[in-house]
């Protein structure tokens, strides 16, 4: 089970979600409470081990100005949440960067359909934080795609259970306020997402 933790500020979180055994750890770079510059999310990257993959969120930006602050940000992959066209993920090809797109379940659920590397499945109202119908995508995604959308701790087993996700990405579930993170969460997010791939 691949485990993203989005939406991470400080370095204690960045450290708590790697020791946890994320495989993938999101900085947001665009309108949100989660958000931080492209020079604090290369401080909170450059302790990352190689094996993590770092993630640069965007959501609506022009690819030029994903483009520039990807780079500053120092970061492996590059994220498009929302209603990116196509054209978008193939103009930044040639960054070389893991590729993810990220949308609500009524989007084109191949993944690679738009030259993507992953496929990061969300809620109707996408980044609203809450849990809906999981199971509506069962079967339907292809590849190597992420559930996301309302997952916490407490939810992800009967979450995966109902979706059969290739892995889950999480950001407010993990929170005590917006945009503030807790280390015992982040750890107890891990584990159970895991557990639940077990069973």
């Amino acid at each position: 089970m691949y485990v993203k933790i989005c939406g991470l500020r400080e370095p204690e979180h960045v450290t708590a979600a790697v020791e946890a055994g994320a495989d993938a750890i999101g900085f947001v770079l665009t309108r949100s409470p989660r958000r931080v510059t492209p020079a604090w999310a290369r401080e909170l990257a450059a302790e990352v081990p190689a094996h993590v993959l770092t993630v640069a969120v965007f959501a609506g930006e022009a690819t030029e100005e994903v483009r520039a602050a990807a780079l500053e940000a120092g970061v492996r992959a590059v994220q498009l949440h929302g209603n990116h066209p196509h054209e978008d993920f193939t103009a930044l090809k040639d960054l070389d960067l893991t590729l993810i797109r990220a949308g609500a379940a009524d989007t084109d659920l191949n993944c690679g359909a738009f030259d993507e590397d992953l496929l990061i499945v969300d809620a109707p109202r996408p980044g609203s934080g809450r849990p809906w119908d999981w199971s509506a995508v069962r079967g339907r995604p292809a590849g190597r795609w992420l559930l996301a959308g309302g997952l916490d701790p407490s939810n992800v087993a009967e979450a995966v259970a109902a979706a059969r996700p290739w892995g889950v990405d999480v950001s407010s579930g993990v929170e005590v306020a917006p945009g503030v993170k807790d280390a015992g969460l982040i750890r107890a997010f891990v584990a159970a997402a895991r557990a639940a791939a077990d069973e």
